[in-house]
């Protein structure tokens, strides 16, 4: 019984290991997008870039509410745009844009230095 338990939490761990690295990596191109690139943050601004057709990729945290995320999905889809589902919370994602804030959606318009685009396709 416990060999089999001990088991369990090894692969548990290993399978939390590669997604956090995932997560970091996406984290860092996020970082590198605010210091050199163009970035709209919140829901009406992400609709805005969506609608005049400037955003390239748009990101919505993991716990963004459904109606807004379907909606923004929606438009995405009109505009031809990529959507990327952060695997972190709104509170993540504000951190990961190196705010103090919360952000459920961000839009990037203008990806800089980053290789953003290509690496959440």
């Amino acid at each position: 019984g416990e060999k089999f338990c001990s088991c369990q939490s090894v692969t548990m761990v290993k399978a939390t290991k590669a997604k956090k690295g995932s997560v970091e990596n996406v984290n860092a191109k996020i970082g590198l997008v605010m210091k050199s690139g163009k970035v709209t943050m919140g829901y009406k601004s992400v609709l805005k870039t969506l609608r005049q057709g400037k955003s390239k990729l748009v990101m919505l945290s993991a716990n963004c509410p459904a109606i807004r995320k379907s909606e923004i999905e929606y438009y995405a889809m009109l505009a031809k745009c990529t959507v990327h589902h952060y695997a972190g919370s709104n509170i993540a994602l504000g951190t990961a844009c190196g705010k103090m804030f919360r952000c459920s959606a961000l839009s990037v318009t203008d990806q800089g230095d980053s290789d953003i685009l290509a690496a959440v396709e």
